[in-house]
């Protein structure tokens, strides 16, 4: 029975998983197909001859019928084509592929310093509800949901950078180390310590500290507003009282009691964070001239490349739905009720 229902559970999670990813290409199918801009135009420029343009139109296939055109989309995306650049005339996938690892670099730092600060400052103002503490943390919060992240970004740049010269300025690598490296990772700070190159990798980690710990601040906010609000509903519970009548010690009532009881929806809030940074990082990577998914992205949109942005968007929403199915699984395996 228990091996039954575990693959129920597994079904039912590939399922979900098929009909987002369908639901997810069938709206980037139909937006595309909504935009006044004509791709083939974007391909042969305003000049081109009626005639060219109309074999260049039977060649992409976007002669056909609509349902024919969405089943040549859909299962050349099944196959992993997502057709070729406008731009360059590269593989979209091949681009996204350079990409998607300077974001995932970032991203990944940004949340552990959103984690590593965010709950021990949440928790902290919970136990201290209402206190100076507790609104100074909110209000470091506030601050952080509320200002511009390009504006913290320039002044980011402008003092530690231009003023005081503490770090280095934007880039993954300075000028004259850029093509020093061999791309095996795609993650600048590891494929430099593979390379045994010390000096690039201090280079690497001084690019990486300003961009993402504003990424980290910007995640902070959220994760620490979550935590706090999760352990204000833990520490008005009865079972806390009854801790602290037993005369269980706070620190045991606080991290193993309470945080043990908000630990399954803290992860999801966790998750949430990490996916947001992994798409919603666009405003910092052209900041800090960071190649990345988001900038791609966007020098996409503005060059009307909307096959490279269509590819961008599907890589976003996959994102997105694996971070789910993860979170998920975590759920079950944390959570006995959830077996």
């Amino acid at each position: 029975m228990k091996s039954k229902s575990i693959l129920k559970a597994i079904l039912r999670t590939f399922a979900s998983v098929a009909f987002t990813l369908f639901g997810l290409l069938l709206v980037t199918f139909i937006i595309s197909r909504l935009l006044p801009a004509d791709p083939v135009l974007a391909i042969v420029g305003d000049h081109a001859t009626d005639e060219y343009v109309e074999r260049v139109r039977e060649q992409l296939g976007l002669n056909k019928p609509i349902l024919v055109q969405f089943w040549i989309y859909f299962t050349n995306v099944l196959q992993g084509d997502l057709g070729q650049s406008i731009r360059t005339g590269q593989p979209i996938i091949e681009e996204l592929a350079n990409v998607f690892p300077a974001t995932l670099e970032l991203a990944t730092i940004g949340t552990l310093v959103g984690v590593v600060f965010g709950i021990p400052l949440g928790v902290w103002a919970a136990i201290n509800k209402d206190s100076w503490i507790d609104h100074v943390v909110r209000f470091f919060g506030l601050v952080g949901y509320s200002v511009p992240i390009f504006w913290l970004g320039l002044m980011g740049l402008l003092v530690f950078y231009a003023e005081l010269d503490w770090l280095p300025g934007p880039g993954r690598l300075d000028f004259g180390y850029e093509d020093m490296i061999e791309p095996v990772t795609g993650l600048m700070t590891i494929d430099t310590l593979l390379a045994g190159e010390t000096d690039l990798f201090w280079n690497a980690l001084g690019h990486l500290i300003l961009p993402a710990t504003l990424l980290g601040y910007f995640s902070l906010a959220y994760i620490s507003r979550m935590t706090r609000s999760l352990m204000l509903g833990q520490l008005s519970q009865e079972y806390i009282l009854t801790a602290r009548v037993k005369g269980v010690s706070e620190a045991r009532i606080i991290w193993k009691h309470a945080m043990g009881n908000i630990l399954v929806p803290l992860i999801t809030v966790i998750a949430l964070s990490y996916g947001n940074l992994l798409e919603g990082s666009v405003l910092t990577e052209t900041v800090f001239a960071w190649r990345g998914l988001g900038l791609y992205i966007t020098d996409s949109i503005f060059g009307q490349d909307m096959p490279a942005v269509m590819g961008g968007t599907i890589v976003v929403g996959a994102i997105f739905i694996i971070i789910n199915m993860l979170t998920d699984l975590a759920y079950r395996v944390l959570d006995p009720r959830a077996k």
